[in-house]
């Protein structure tokens, strides 16, 4: 773990208010960068969220500069994402930690922002709020074993780019990625690739960390996890494994960081 993940200050109850205040709202106008970020506070004390945004906000505008400089592409979202790619992975370096694919820092987004490199739904956030700023319509897809942003073509088709590494996916590799999470070498079902909603996102972030955590054993930053997926998504599994972690019970590990 990083020097920048030293101590956890384990969030009071206002944190937790907020964190409810915020979920209040509904799905499509709830901030996602802006919550993603939250989660990210007590890990980063006074971390300084607006700031982080607005570095968001400078990439958006820099997306906007190049669209409007570069005569090749079209007026199709699946057009206008190309010149964005070519900004992020490649001007400003962002790119897959391939190097240590399960550091907690790649969930992090404000670490994400500053290193350039995460996992592929943190790098995703990051493509679709710099894409909304410049004004091109993407959308997450929360595909089995990894995260993918989904934009539509002229035709009203689907095109769909990995953000692990910036690229356009094709269909048999797409086919590929399925058949390796699911085991299943049949067609992708369709269900796969629909727009993931702005809560089903965070579900997956804290879900992330929840697996790194419980692997290095680490309880104090699972309970965390765990608290608050209580409230963004509760359920028995939930409600069972926080109990069994207040009682002092081993939880068995699960990997799946996507």
């Amino acid at each position: 773990m990083g020097s920048a993940i030293l101590n956890l200050r384990m969030s009071g109850p206002t944190d937790l208010l907020l964190f409810v205040h915020l979920l209040r709202q509904p799905d499509h106008e709830l901030d996602l960068e802006s919550t993603a970020l939250l989660l990210c506070e007590p890990e980063y004390p006074g971390l300084d969220i607006p700031g982080f945004i607005a570095k968001l906000d400078v990439m958006g505008e820099l997306a906007r500069i190049r669209l409007k400089v570069d005569r090749r592409c079209g007026p199709a979202p699946a057009d206008r994402v190309l010149p964005i790619l070519r900004l992020l992975y490649g001007e400003l370096g962002f790119q897959g930690n391939v190097a240590d694919y399960y550091d907690p820092r790649n969930s992090f987004l404000n670490e994400v922002i500053d290193r350039r490199s995460g996992n592929p739904l943190s790098l995703a956030i990051v493509l679709m709020a710099v894409c909304r700023r410049a004004g091109v319509e993407t959308f997450g897809i929360s595909f089995p074993g990894h995260f993918l942003v989904g934009v539509r073509r002229c035709d009203g088709s689907l095109a769909v780019v990995d953000p692990f590494d910036g690229r356009m996916v094709r269909q048999p590799e797409l086919r590929a990625l399925y058949e390796s999470a699911t085991g299943d070498p049949g067609d992708i079902d369709e269900r796969c690739l629909a727009p993931a909603a702005q809560r089903q996102i965070l579900v997956r972030m804290l879900n992330n960390l929840r697996a790194i955590y419980e692997v290095r054993g680490d309880q104090r930053r699972l309970r965390f996890v765990l608290e608050r997926m209580s409230v963004l998504s509760p359920s028995e599994e939930v409600k069972s494994r926080l109990n069994a972690l207040v009682a002092d019970v081993t939880i068995a590990p699960r990997v799946s960081v996507n």
